[in-house]
C-alpha cells in the first residue's frame, strides 16, 4: 500500500493563477504514485492555501514546494523569497488556520532568501485507523530453555549448625511459620 523507502519530491514554480491548480494536481501525482492517495486532499489543499496566498501577496512569485515522505510522516515545504513570516493567529486571512486544522502539524521559519511555511501529515490507513507496527515474524530458532538449577559448590563452607526442631514434628511448608500449625496428639 505505501512505500516503504523515503521519497522526495522538489518544485521549483512560477506562481499564476492557473498555476496553482496545476501544481496541486502535480502534488496528488506524486502521493498517488507513492501510494500515499489518502493524503492527496488535506495535502494538496494546505499546498493550494499557501499557494493562493503567494500569488495574491506576494511581490516575487516564485516558490519552491518539496515534500518528504520518511514512511511514517510526510512533510511539505512551501517556500518563497518575501521575508515576512506570517503570525499563527492572524495570518494570512486564516490561511494558516485551515492549515493548523487540516495537518498534524505545520511551523514557518526564516530562509536565507525569504522564508519556509512547513506542514505534515501522518499516514494512517484508508479506513482511518491508525497504522499499528507490524508484529515481528515467528524465528525458526528454537526458543529458550528454563534456566538450569545452579550446582552446589563441594567445597563451599559448612553452614554455622543451627538448633533443629524435635524429629517427631512435621517439616513446614515454605511461606508459612512453624506457630501456625497445629500440634499433634
Amino acid at each position: 500500500m505505501k512505500t516503504a523507502f523515503p521519497c522526495y519530491y522538489h518544485l521549483e514554480v512560477e506562481i499564476g493563477p492557473q498555476r496553482v491548480a496545476q501544481v496541486r494536481r502535480i502534488l496528488a501525482a506524486h502521493l498517488r504514485h507513492w501510494g500515499l492517495g489518502v493524503l492527496v486532499e488535506p495535502v494538496s489543499h494546505c499546498a493550494g492555501v499557501l499557494l493562493d496566498a503567494i500569488e495574491a501577496h506576494a511581490t516575487d512569485k516564485r516558490a519552491s514546494v518539496e515534500m518528504w515522505w520518511n514512511g511514517q510522516h510526510l512533510i511539505t515545504a512551501v517556500s518563497d523569497n518575501e521575508r515576512d513570516l506570517p503570525h499563527p493567529h492572524h495570518g494570512l486571512e486564516g490561511r494558516l488556520a485551515q492549515i493548523a486544522a487540516l495537518s498534524d502539524g505545520w511551523g514557518n521559519c526564516p530562509a536565507a532568501n525569504g522564508k519556509i511555511i512547513w506542514f505534515s501529515h501522518r499516514a494512517r490507513s484508508a479506513d482511518g485507523a491508525p497504522l499499528a507496527p507490524m508484529p515481528p515474524a515467528p524465528s525458526l530458532r528454537p526458543g529458550r530453555r528454563e534456566p538450569r538449577e545452579l550446582p552446589v559448590a563441594a567445597d563451599a563452607a559448612p553452614l554455622e549448625a543451627k538448633p533443629s526442631a524435635p524429629a517427631s514434628a512435621e517439616p513446614v511448608p515454605v511461606g508459612a511459620s512453624s506457630n501456625s500449625h497445629a500440634e499433634q496428639p
